[in-house]
């Protein structure tokens, strides 16, 4: 094989759509760099870095929205907690924030992944029949077969979750506008219904369930989801990583050196008596 055949697999190995870099040269889905600094929004260099091409306007704010309504959710949150106690152990912020990223899976982070498969599923089943029948299918196949807790729906912490209204009127503004479908976003009020209508009483969509409302209504993947929440709460983590480097604490744990642990395993017991 010779070194031009080389070369070229292992430029195939390589291959992307997404960027071109050579000396001198740099580009993003076929736009140079110097075009785009100072012309295009984060929200949008996003877009076009996932999707290809520009989001319309309605489109980059929806996108702007989900990401600011994500950012940060206090201390008591665990990635916001473990980026505070690794950069008290001497971490760097790129370390405290790879720590803290790392934590957002399935239960503390994955919601808005997990919202989008379930609207999904309402939506594939309402093919067949009444929405509402549907989403009570849904979630009892959900429930079933994957978690007790229904994601995006209801909160820990918060009565009412307050970011959730302010970004389904978005969507229902854009919807009117005729930007997005409001597919996903009937799919979870279709849901907040039959839960009320099971509860008793109102069991409202949380950030993660609006949010997953408005990545599906973009067309993103729903393990996208889970990645633009990482880029929105990585904002939040670098700036308490951040405040944290100025403080004086040192190997700081989950809680205060006040209180103590319990412990709960074997009383006192010595080798002697085990022999």
């Amino acid at each position: 094989m010779s070194e031009t055949e080389l070369r070229e697999r292992a430029a195939h190995w390589w291959r992307t759509s997404i960027c071109d870099i050579a000396p001198g040269r740099i580009a993003y889905r076929g736009y140079p760099i110097e075009e785009l600094i100072g012309r295009i929004s984060f929200p949008a260099m996003i877009w076009l870095m996932l999707r290809g091409e520009f989001p319309a306007p309605i489109q980059e704010g929806l996108l702007q929205a989900a990401l600011v309504a994500s950012v940060d959710h206090g201390p008591h949150a665990p990635s916001i907690a473990i980026a505070q106690m690794a950069v008290s152990c001497g971490l760097p912020l790129n370390g405290a924030m790879a720590s803290a990223i790392n934590t957002l899976d399935d239960v503390h982070g994955g919601a808005g992944e997990q919202a989008i498969e379930l609207y999904e599923e309402v939506l594939r089943r309402s093919e067949a029949g009444h929405i509402d029948e549907a989403a009570a299918d849904a979630i009892d196949h959900f429930t079933r077969t994957r978690s007790k807790y229904l994601p995006g729906f209801g909160h820990r912490f918060h009565p009412i979750d307050p970011r959730a209204e302010p970004l389904l009127a978005l969507v229902d503004a854009a919807v009117s506008d005729g930007a997005v479908s409001g597919r996903y976003a009937n799919a979870a009020r279709a849901i907040e219904r039959v839960m009320q209508k099971r509860k008793g009483k109102l069991i409202p969509m949380n950030i993660d369930g609006a949010t997953a409302v408005i990545y599906g209504e973009l067309g993103f993947a729903a393990p996208l989801a889970r990645g633009i929440f990482c880029l929105s709460r990585a904002v939040g983590i670098l700036a308490h990583a951040w405040e944290q480097t100025g403080r004086k604490d040192r190997n700081k744990g989950p809680m205060p050196k006040l209180f103590a642990y319990k412990y709960e395993g074997q009383p006192k017991r010595s080798l002697k008596s085990a022999s």
